[in-house]
């Protein structure tokens, strides 16, 4: 199963975006993916304009069945709202014992339900960012291009170190995602320099760049998922082949995954037949 922490300590970078494009790719790829939101703002609500009955902290703090908080929001892709509620569910956690595996052990028993958990996390050091840490082990981590971001990715690094050690549990950054990329600006050779290092530093893979898009602005003023508004976007393609070299990074299979629309021709020809 794969579990992906979305984060980075500074905002701005792409951090939304990404995890709910990373997500949709998986999904369309034809894994059942859940994208979970544990940032207070609930951004991702936000962005695709989403009022669900139930959030998060209804499924963590009165413990309701996953499948009454989640919202279907296209083929094999459901999500988990975050709203200003997290903040006191946050301070709820505080009090409890094993406070860094809440997370772990509340999607536990969901968990045959989806290839694909997908969590995306505050800007800030929190205990909800060391929840998800520990949940999901795997820790991805968008850089836009101003030095500021690289500091944020170091910051990340260092506090999945310092969690994996606290806690002891597996938790490894996977990889780091260059976004926001204008290769015309000449800040950005002297940053994706700076990522390049951060990355050979801590044995890190750099995924494929995510290029400038007026695509993605215009999918979040729509309120819709970035391949809805355009297929062919440039960014998309990018996220496209940084999501393929993401799976090999995790060395899951995919040569013979099904994509959503295959699934979807599947589907047809049985009820055809």
């Amino acid at each position: 199963m794969i579990k992906l922490m979305i984060g980075n300590q500074k905002g701005g970078v792409g951090k939304t975006t990404t995890a709910i494009t990373i997500a949709r790719c998986l999904a369309d790829r034809g894994f059942r993916t859940l994208l979970v939101d544990s940032d207070p703002q609930g951004s991702i609500a936000v962005t695709l304009k989403l009022r669900p009955s139930n959030y998060l902290a209804d499924f963590i703090l009165n413990q309701l069945r996953l499948q009454d908080c989640v919202t279907e929001v296209a083929g094999n892709l459901n999500v988990l709202c975050g709203n200003r509620e997290t903040t006191a569910m946050e301070q709820r956690i505080f009090t409890m014992y094993g406070r860094e595996h809440v997370f772990q052990n509340a999607f536990r028993q969901y968990e045959e339900e989806y290839d694909a958990i997908v969590v995306d996390v505050a800007p800030s050091i929190s205990l909800l960012q060391a929840c998800s840490m520990v949940f999901c082990e795997n820790v991805l981590i968008p850089v836009s291009m101003d030095t500021l971001s690289v500091s944020g990715a170091g910051a990340t690094i260092f506090s999945a170190k310092t969690i994996s050690d606290s806690v002891r549990s597996p938790i490894r950054p996977v990889a780091l995602l260059p976004t926001i990329v204008n290769r015309r600006f000449g800040l950005t050779d002297v940053v994706m320099k700076m990522v390049d290092q951060l990355g050979q530093a801590y044995s890190i893979p750099v995924l494929p760049s995510i290029r400038t898009d007026q695509m993605i602005g215009k999918a979040a003023r729509a309120h819709r998922m970035l391949v809805d508004v355009d297929p062919k976007a440039k960014s998309l393609e990018d996220y496209d082949q940084a999501t393929t070299q993401l799976l090999e990074t995790l060395g899951v299979a995919i040569a013979n995954r099904p994509t959503a629309e295959t699934e979807q021709a599947h589907g047809a020809a049985t009820i055809s037949a």
